[in-house]
């Protein structure tokens, strides 16, 4: 069983310190490009799924969250507030008023909706010392957020467009959903009070869901303060369950913060707000990641892709040059050179990495590379020039498997 606390340190991908404080982890260079091209695939993902992204501040006044309905409904999560120049400021702990006011910046009409809006953006929740733990629990986090305005009659689409994108994003990191929720709301104070709302929104996602054809059960209690969501949970080697990725359907904030559009009848029309996450926050996946490969993260994911190894001094010149050719490709290559011990301990150090290219006197000679997989497979001595466009290719492929045939 892993855990990805103590992998991230014995990896160097993350670490924490009293004085920056509790919940609050740093990345390393190798986390941080894990996080980096973590971000950077899902932003793809989304720009080729029609989203356009933006970035807003990390603050508000408070009044932007007595609008939303955060102020009253999610208070207790909240950090409280900063005076500033006479004004209370907040730490925001959601991105959707942010976007509900970038909507709204301009007026806007139905042939820009669907209009999908997304953001990698900070945000910070005031989690109680006892239930930080590593990077699933965390203070600041990075969420990767949207925000899909669009019709009624567009909303189911969108929904479910959004669920087939988290199933596409699960498949290339190689991680699965242990089950579907349909999160609605239980009893107490804690939910908008908008009987009709609830069940409009509700009944969408149940034909998102039952168009799917996933499995999935109703649980009460787990709702949004504003809306119904579809949960997708993923569990940890230890048998935990938590939330990853979300879609939601809402009509609460549209009306709130007074959204239109101007229909083909030239008349105002208020847009259903779907708002989504594919991966939710960057920490609790790769802390996910961290637990379900054991550190032996999907080849495009990998931080060191390719590791050369030269048996000897003699080789060293040419394994840098290889590593420099690699790195040309978009490759992340090391060279483990004979100083840091014998080849097969240097062997045992990369385990994790995907790719280790063995470096000997005749391989040199011949423009030749020894392969290994990280698996235990040796494809066999191959010409530079073809192994690396082989791995370009798979890494550019994504998804988990290590080597395509011939």
């Amino acid at each position: 069983m892993h855990d990805h606390r103590r992998l991230g340190r014995e990896l160097g991908l993350f670490d924490t310190d009293p004085l920056v404080g509790a919940g609050l982890p740093y990345w390393l260079p190798d986390g941080a490009v894990v996080r980096h091209t973590l971000e950077e695939y899902v932003r793809e993902a989304e720009r080729a799924a029609g989203y356009r992204h933006v970035y807003s501040p990390v603050l508000g006044k408070r009044e932007l969250y007595e609008l939303s309905g955060h102020w009253d409904h999610y208070r207790d999560d909240m950090y409280p507030p900063m005076e500033l120049g006479g004004e209370q400021m907040l730490l925001r702990p959601s991105l959707c008023p942010h976007h509900a006011l970038i909507f709204r910046s301009r007026a806007r009409s139905h042939r820009e909706l669907p209009l999908r809006m997304a953001e990698l953006g900070g945000m910070y929740r005031a989690e109680r010392s006892g239930v930080l733990g590593g990077l699933t629990r965390v203070r600041a986090i990075q969420l990767n957020d949207a925000h899909i305005f669009c019709t009624p009659d567009q909303a189911v689409e969108e929904a479910a467009g959004a669920l087939a994108l988290i199933s596409r994003a699960y498949a290339d990191l190689g991680i699965r959903a242990s089950r579907h929720r349909l999160s609605l709301p239980g009893g107490g104070g804690k939910y908008v009070a908008d009987p009709a709302l609830w069940r409009r929104a509700t009944a969408l996602l149940r034909e998102v869901l039952d168009a799917s054809g996933v499995a999935y059960e109703a649980v009460e209690g787990e709702a949004a303060f504003y809306g119904p969501k579809i949960d997708v949970q993923i569990t940890d080697p230890a048998g935990r369950e938590s939330t990853l990725s979300t879609v939601q359907i809402d009509f609460h904030q549209p009306e709130r913060f007074g959204l239109h559009h101007i229909g083909p009848d030239g008349a105002r029309h208020r847009p259903v707000m779907v708002h989504r996450s594919v991966i939710g926050s960057v920490e609790r996946a790769v802390a996910h990641l961290l637990e379900e490969h054991g550190g032996a993260f999907p080849p495009w994911l990998a931080p060191v892709q390719l590791v050369v190894l030269p048996v000897g001094a003699d080789q060293e010149e040419r394994a840098h040059a290889v590593a420099r050719e690699a790195t040309a490709l978009g490759l992340r290559a090391e060279v483990s050179g004979p100083d840091e011990g014998s080849l097969g301990a240097r062997i045992r150090r990369a385990r994790l990495v995907p790719y280790q290219a063995v470096l000997g006197a005749r391989e040199a000679d011949d423009g030749l590379l020894a392969v290994r997989l990280r698996d235990g497979r040796r494809p066999g001595v191959l010409p530079v020039a073809e192994f690396l466009r082989r791995v370009g290719q798979r890494v550019r492929a994504r998804g988990t498997a290590l080597w395509d045939p011939a």
